[in-house]
């Protein structure tokens, strides 16, 4: 590799004014515009890329460093970070060059959906905005009808190795290439739709099956729907996470359904066939004579289908029993002639029991 100093004809003493001066001259004699033969063009690469070094003081120290051999006035443990460099980070990097193609991230979005809907599954398309591959450049990031170029500072390797001197001896040392970013490659004509990423942000419908016996808080994993990885890299996965609407006549505990029926007192006293109108379909439950507030009636097999294994929950309903307000003079009669007649033991206290709505709680529960 040719010496940044001997490349813009300065000695290593010099300033930075006198840096700067030396390249305005050289690009302005060596600028494609100026002078486009091929011999120009390449030491106007080399003078452009010894600039860059020499111009960052911090790259320079290092740059001297390397090819004066010298400890750099009091920095003799300096090179301590390139030697562990070059034993524990430097060796990947000898590897070759690194891919510009990497997986895109996952993603993570949130889906609501019904508590019927949940009963036997359901299918949704969503919509999301994620990153797709370019359609213009197919994901090689470059304008079409070009290609990357090898980098001519590292020739393809990724990487710029230099000769250091330090405590342990001559090492050398491998950092990534600065021209080229450690892909061993410069994409000279960028794409213009996606500015040479090889993806775009675009809204794409992914259709998902959402399975039955689902429940808030579950995520569904759809691997390769997540975003597009740049230069046409592999995509991440998606991520669905479950929230089940409330319903306002039934709830859920596990795989049952729960739900409260109202029943009218002279219907809990001589039995009835209710029908009841269930999130899939008419049930009908058989209301027994004597029937008490709190009890449950199950209905076998008509919650919500198993997530994991076969089978279905049960639907179960609490009962509460209707006390009438307001009565007619002539249902009055008649309630206290049936009163008389029945001879009701007198109220007394008992253990202290919880409302109707806790018990029934405890049942369902239970």
């Amino acid at each position: 590799m040719a010496d940044h100093y001997e490349v813009l004809g300065v000695s290593r003493e010099a300033t930075p004014d006198e840096i700067k001066k030396a390249y305005r001259r050289l690009a302005r004699e060596l600028h494609p515009d100026v002078n486009p033969g091929a011999e120009a063009s390449e030491r106007f690469k080399s003078v452009t890329h010894a600039y860059d070094v020499l111009s960052d003081p911090k790259q320079r120290q290092q740059y001297d460093l390397g090819d004066q051999g010298g400890f750099g006035g009091g920095q003799g443990f300096g090179g301590f970070g390139d030697i562990f460099e070059t034993y524990f980070g430097g060796a990947q990097q000898s590897r070759g060059p690194r891919s510009r193609r990497e997986r895109g991230q996952d993603a993570l979005i949130r889906v609501e959906v019904g508590l019927d809907e949940v009963i036997f599954g359901t299918h949704r398309d969503i919509e999301v905005d994620t990153a797709v591959v370019c359609q213009t450049c197919h994901g090689s990031c470059c304008q079409p009808g070009t290609s990357p170029v090898t980098c001519d500072i590292c020739h393809g390797t990724g990487s710029i190795q230099r000769a250091v001197r330090s405590l342990l001896g001559n090492v050398m040392t491998s950092s990534p290439c600065g021209t080229c970013r450690g892909y061993g490659t410069v994409i000279a004509t960028p794409c213009v739709t996606c500015q040479g990423q090889g993806r775009v942000r675009a809204r794409r419908t992914v259709p998902v099956d959402i399975p039955a016996g689902v429940d808030t808080g579950v995520r569904l994993q759809m691997p390769g729907s997540g975003e597009a990885g740049p230069a046409a890299g592999p995509n991440g996965d998606l991520y669905l996470e479950i929230k089940v609407k409330n319903h306002d006549v039934f709830s859920r505990n596990g795989d049952d359904l729960l739900a409260t029926l109202a029943v009218s007192m002279t219907d809990a006293i001589l039995g009835t066939t209710a029908k009841i109108e269930a999130l899939d379909g008419d049930v009908e439950v058989e209301i027994k004579a004597g029937l008490q507030s709190g009890e449950i009636l199950t209905v076998k097999d008509r919650g919500v289908s198993k997530l994991r294994g076969s089978g279905r929950g049960d639907l179960r309903i609490g009962v509460q029993v209707l006390t009438p307000t307001k009565l007619s003079t002539k249902e009055r009669d008649l309630v206290q002639q049936f009163a008389s007649s029945k001879k009701a033991p007198a109220p007394e206290l008992s253990h202290f029991q919880q409302g109707l709505f806790a018990r029934l709680r405890d049942k369902f529960l239970g």
